[in-house]
């Protein structure tokens, strides 16, 4: 069984208490490897590592770190099917997604990040009179914690911490401790490509590590992508230093058809594109809430059930698998409970429901959810307000336009929305007045990177990118 150790000041070493943490494989229950189980020594080393790198990596010329984020690029591509099996295996995100979608992706990333290093040094001047002369500056915060989910770890990883390296940031990266393989593996090969210091990935219990990080008066800046709860957990922890943050977090997606939409791309968008994805609907967008014109009601609910029908759930490291386990025996058991809240609650099932050994038999050990679908008149239901983080959607019916957007806005998130439509005014109106960071038309879960992705509402604020990772400094100059 392997080791794999955190990456501090340019060296892979061990938690400093020499404690470990089993890493469970979510598609069998099985502990497969272990990883660090850092704590506040180790935060305090990576901090050190950081701020000593700092200097001369902000200093350095813009084309100069450029050089350095191309060569992470070319190492994904040197790697990318290794990191995706480690972060299949590690928390069940399917393989043909890992594979065929996330590690290309993040090739392009890093390139992108590269060049947009020159972004970080640019400002503006303004002439204030005919003797005297503004201008701006943009300035890296110094050390960058970034906070990483289990979902896309190594996606998030790269979105976070190539643009605050860019900006002349030095970083410091805490993964999830449901899936920090394939982050920390990432970070063997990154050694051999940044001075030491410049990048560092700490493993552990965020009440442990994570806490003491984003407590640590020589963070400049938090980057998070996780719940609601975690950013208020990290808000209150960080109050006393006033750290400026970027919070990306829960959403109760809506996910609307109208009934002039292309039925047959609408039924993709609000399964597959949506909700029962490869990762088993735990995604931040996930569009949970369906809601459908109540003329095209019935259709749309049995091309949901065929869709449904047709996955395949499986061994996420084979390839015809088309879902994959819930990652952790907690995430499973907060989902199931969602089984049976809802049938409290009075919603009507309309497939699925059904969790643990009867989902995958030749899999007993693993966290089983069938993809699940319920429907309800009632959108104040828990099952329609609170993120579940599963493969289970709740279907509501709407007759009208207004209706439709007020049952959309009535949620305490604000992520993202997905449209199904043919009429251009309703789309644009849906745009202007959905209360959300991301409004799909036609299309669902595509996020380019040319694009902010962020939220308002209890799914945060702001977005990774170059600029968010700088601070603006103004001078005026007397002639």
């Amino acid at each position: 069984m392997a080791d794999y150790r955190n990456l501090i000041g340019g060296k892979l070493v061990p938690a400093a208490d020499g404690k470990t943490m089993d890493s469970v494989n979510p598609a069998t229950g099985e502990v497969w490897t272990r990883i660090p189980a850092s704590g506040p020594k180790d935060a305090e080393a990576a901090v050190a590592a950081a701020q000593e790198a700092f200097p001369r990596w902000s200093a350095m010329p813009a084309l100069g770190r450029a050089h350095f984020l191309r060569k992470v690029s070319e190492l994904f591509a040197q790697h990318a099917e290794e990191l995706a099996r480690l972060e299949t295996r590690d928390n069940g995100r399917i393989l043909r997604d890992t594979l065929k979608k996330d590690l290309p992706g993040m090739a392009h990333l890093w390139q992108l990040a590269a060049g947009q290093c020159l972004d970080a040094v640019k400002g503006d001047t303004v002439i204030l009179g005919p003797d005297a002369l503004g201008l701006t500056r943009r300035e890296p915060y110094g050390v960058a914690v970034c906070i990483i989910p289990w979902n896309s770890p190594i996606s998030t990883f790269s979105a976070k911490a190539a643009f605050a390296l860019a900006a002349g940031n030095t970083v410091i990266v805490k993964p999830a401790e449901q899936a920090s393989v394939s982050v920390l593996r990432l970070g063997e090969l990154l050694a051999e490509v940044f001075p030491p210091g410049v990048l560092n990935i700490v493993s552990g219990l965020g009440e442990e590590v994570g806490d003491a990080l984003v407590r640590h008066r020589g963070v400049g800046k938090i980057s998070l992508t996780g719940s609601t709860a975690t950013g208020q957990a990290i808000t209150r922890a960080s109050a006393d230093s006033l750290k400026p943050m970027t919070f990306e977090l829960g959403g109760k997606s809506p996910n609307i058809v109208f009934p002039d939409a292309d039925l047959e791309a609408a039924a993709q968008g609000i399964t597959v594109n949506s909700i029962f994805t490869g990762n088993a609907g735990q995604v931040c967008v996930a569009g949970s809430r369906i809601l459908v014109h109540r003329s095209v009601w019935d259709e749309v609910l049995e091309r949901t059930r065929q869709i449904a029908e047709s996955l395949i759930l499986d061994d996420p490291l084979d390839l015809a698998t088309t879902m994959g386990p819930i990652v952790s025996a907690g995430q499973y058991e907060r989902v199931v409970s969602y089984l049976e809240l809802a049938e409290k609650e009075g919603a009507e099932l309309v497939f699925g429901g059904r969790a643990g050994t009867e989902v995958v038999p030749h899999l007993p050990g693993g966290y089983w959810v069938a993809p699940t679908l319920y429907t309800t008149g009632d959108n104040a239901l828990r099952i329609c307000q609170e993120e579940i983080f599963g493969p289970v959607a709740v279907a509501i019916p709407f007759d009208t336009d207004e209706e439709a957007l007020t049952i959309a806005n009535d949620s305490p998130y604000g992520l993202a929305a997905g449209l199904w439509t043919r009429d251009l005014r309703r789309a644009h109106r849906f745009i202007r007045d959905l209360r959300s960071g991301t409004v799909w038309v036609n299309t669902f879960r595509q996020m380019p990177p040319g694009l902010p992705f962020g939220g308002v509402k209890d799914s945060g604020y702001g977005h990774d990118s170059v600029l968010e990772y700088t601070r603006e400094k103004a001078a005026i100059i007397q002639i």
